[in-house]
């Protein structure tokens, strides 16, 4: 599971190379051309047989998708890959202790908002765009989380997000297409980018498969705790990502959140605690 994160936020550091050549977007176009590449033969997914009870959760799962990339990649190019990943685990945080009314649950949004705080420590020159694009990004990883369990329950396998990633990569074809023309698609952007989609997709993919077989959705909602932390070694490492003491706190506080409501929760068990890669 550690494997599984570490490849996730190496691959997005690796992506955020490409940013100044093709942009966020670009770089999401080939990572979700790249992962439905993947998935696509080898879920074979049946479309002709779905039912409009097992089509629309899935069109709103590749819409996720679509938006929760983008988002992440966005706040990753303004505010920087270890704030943007930190912010984005508050989606897990929201869908674990939703619904609860106990003083335990309060207690830990309390600890996380304050993260989220000391995190920002909010100012005039506080990107505000990329810290939206970081909150968006943490509200469609709790869609997700919310709609792959129901698909889950209306299609076997892995057809339900093969056929979302199908959807979520031909809305960028435009985006592709646009960079061919304008041959920028090429060289290290396009090799970025592709490493992107085989480090945050193919890779995580595989190792979670096997991962969910043998420990319990809740560890495994308790190992997306380290992400955060992961993506700040990566972001310092790969692209020279500098964090101040407030930063790390506030990761910290968020990263402990996070832990103890995975931990506490009454969340049923089951993968779908898993993320979109």
């Amino acid at each position: 599971m550690t494997a599984s994160a570490a490849s996730s936020q190496f691959g997005a550091a690796v992506g955020a190379h490409a940013f100044a050549t093709i942009g966020p977007a670009g770089v999401v176009a080939v990572r979700q051309l790249v992962a439905a590449a993947v998935l696509l033969p080898m879920a074979r997914p049946n479309l002709r047989s779905f039912t409009w009870a097992q089509w629309w959760p899935t069109i709103a799962l590749g819409l996720v998708f679509a938006t929760m990339n983008l988002s992440l990649y966005t706040a990753v190019d303004r505010i920087g890959l270890g704030l943007a990943v930190t912010l984005e685990v508050l989606g897990p945080l929201a869908v674990a202790l939703g619904g609860s009314r106990t003083r335990r649950d309060a207690l830990f949004v309390l600890i996380a908002a304050v993260g989220v705080y000391v995190l920002v420590l909010p100012g005039p020159s506080s990107d505000y765009l990329g810290i939206g694009a970081g909150l968006l990004a943490a509200a469609c990883w709790a869609a997700y989380i919310l709609l792959n369990s129901l698909v889950g329950a209306r299609l076997p396998g892995l057809q339900a997000p093969a056929a979302a990633t199908a959807m979520s990569a031909t809305l960028y074809v435009p985006v592709a297409v646009l960079l061919v023309l304008h041959g920028k698609l090429t060289g290290m952007s396009i090799v970025y980018a592709i490493g992107a989609g085989l480090f945050c997709s193919v890779v995580p993919y595989a190792v979670d498969v096997i991962a969910l077989r043998k420990v319990p959705a809740r560890l495994f909602g308790l190992a997306m705790s380290v992400h955060p932390v992961l993506a700040a070694l990566a972001g310092l490492i790969l692209l020279r990502e500098r964090l101040d003491v407030h930063h790390w706190a506030g990761i910290l506080l968020v990263v402990t959140a996070n832990a103890l409501a995975v931990t506490c929760s009454k969340w049923p068990g089951s993968p779908t605690v898993q993320r979109e890669m």
